[in-house]
């Protein structure tokens, strides 16, 4: 059995209205430093009974069909062996 864990943020050049209101909001709860936050999705997805090629392949294809949008946002993922 495999879990992936799949990280989708917007890419570099996408303004992230979502993450700059955080920003502004850790700042009034006195929280110094914070330079910029940007927001993103975070999904698991388990697999039983694939290989792990397989569940790369099948990871990937979510992603790039499903998960994430290929025009504003990046993905990356690991694949993690579970009992």
């Amino acid at each position: 059995m495999f879990r992936a864990v799949i990280q989708i943020t917007l890419r570099p050049s996408i303004l992230d209205p979502q993450g700059k209101a955080v920003a502004h909001a850790v700042g009034t709860l006195g929280v110094n430093g914070v330079r910029s936050v940007r927001m993103g999705k975070h999904v698991e997805v388990t697999f039983d009974g694939v290989s792990e090629d397989e569940a790369r392949r099948a990871t990937d294809e979510m992603c790039k069909k499903l998960l994430a949008n290929p025009v504003m946002e990046d993905y990356r993922f690991t694949l993690e062996k579970v009992q």
